[in-house]
């Protein structure tokens, strides 16, 4: 996937980013989502795919049931972000584990063994 650079772009991925966070704890209902953390959304270039990465606090072992749970409640958060932000087309929402943190704090133990 072509990410976007831009800086329109850059802003809309914010922006999604803190609406399906709000949408996820003010009106979603499934319980396989409720502790999930949105860390970041990433957009191609012609912004019809949105990449949202997230986190749980049960960590790795989760990821079956929240990709089941993300698979289900899809449709259900495209349609309410297309009822809060004035785009012309909502992106098809793609949903993938972050990870970005888990190394980190594996870095820095490893880096404090040596």
């Amino acid at each position: 996937m072509q990410r976007t650079t831009s800086r329109r772009g850059t802003r809309m991925a914010d922006q999604l980013m803190r609406e399906l966070s709000r949408i996820m704890v003010e009106e979603s209902q499934d319980p396989r989502l409720e502790l999930v953390s949105i860390t970041g959304v990433r957009l191609n270039r012609d912004f019809s795919i949105a990449e949202v990465m997230y986190t749980h606090i049960k960590g790795k072992g989760s990821i079956p049931e929240l990709e089941k749970g993300f698979a289900q409640a899809a449709g259900f958060l495209r349609s309410r972000l297309g009822q809060r932000l004035r785009m012309r087309r909502v992106p098809e929402l793609r949903f993938t584990w972050d990870d970005f943190l888990e190394e980190m704090v594996y870095d820095h133990i490893d880096g404090q063994d040596s």
